[in-house]
């Protein structure tokens, strides 16, 4: 049994039948014995629509708070991909950044990853649950959600993936 982590990024999830695509994919990793944690990123093109909106609000947003609103995009897509996967049977858990927590510095919009708590993960793949978490966000010291910049759900999955001594990570 290889611990397997998997990134999705928006075009894979940009659609409910994309989602339900990859739900596919990762029923079959599971189904092959591995344990299995998902890195999502927001579906296609919805961060962009959220930075639109906060450019709407005021020329220059807070840093903190274009960050509580640009993270919600992952967060549907990790609902959605949790709700399609308990639907079909299996045990999955849908994770935000600051529920692992990936703890991070305080600079908004391009925080670094200074740690990971990966307990509560490890335990529900214990149970055999799929874990399924939002990338491109963590919480700093101060519990404020913060974000990793564009490409972040990369750099979660990776980090994800040496955190835990995953087998793989695709």
């Amino acid at each position: 049994m290889a611990l397997v982590v998997q990134k999705y990024g928006g075009t894979s999830v940009g659609t409910t039948d994309r989602i339900k695509n990859v739900a596919k994919r990762i029923i079959k990793t599971y189904d092959a014995g591995n344990d299995v944690i998902v890195v999502v990123s927001a579906m296609s093109g919805e961060t962009n629509k959220l930075v639109a909106l906060a450019n709407e609000m005021c020329e220059i947003p807070d840093g903190r708070e274009y960050d509580v609103l640009v993270a919600t995009g992952e967060q549907v897509t990790i609902g959605l991909l949790a709700m399609y996967l308990k639907s079909q049977g299996y045990k999955a858990k849908s994770y935000q950044g600051w529920q692992v927590p990936i703890v991070t510095d305080s600079t908004a919009t391009k925080a670094r990853i200074e740690s990971i708590d990966d307990a509560n993960m490890r335990a529900d793949l214990k149970d055999g649950t799929i874990v399924i978490l939002a990338g491109f966000q963590g919480v700093d010291a101060h519990g404020n959600v913060t974000t990793l910049g564009r490409g972040g759900s990369d750099t979660s999955a990776v980090a994800i993936a040496a955190a835990l001594k995953a087998d793989v990570c695709e």
